[in-house]
């Protein structure tokens, strides 16, 4: 049951300060979500689930 309840508390604090990063962050955007930014993804050269920028591209969601 303390594992239990210590394993709902640790939840519980991951999801609190979760939703406080969103309600500090300018706009509740986090920085370099692109898939253009992520550099395991530059190397593969993926498209941005996105935006569909390409690496070598900037993010086309920041207009």
């Amino acid at each position: 049951m303390e594992v239990v309840l210590l394993t709902i508390l640790l939840l519980g604090l991951a999801f609190a300060g979760i939703a406080i990063k969103i309600l500090v962050k300018k706009d509740g955007k986090f920085a370099g979500t692109c898939a253009s930014n992520n550099p395991m993804l530059q190397k593969e050269g993926a498209a941005c689930g996105l935006c569909g920028a390409r690496p070598e591209e900037q993010c086309k969601s920041n207009s």
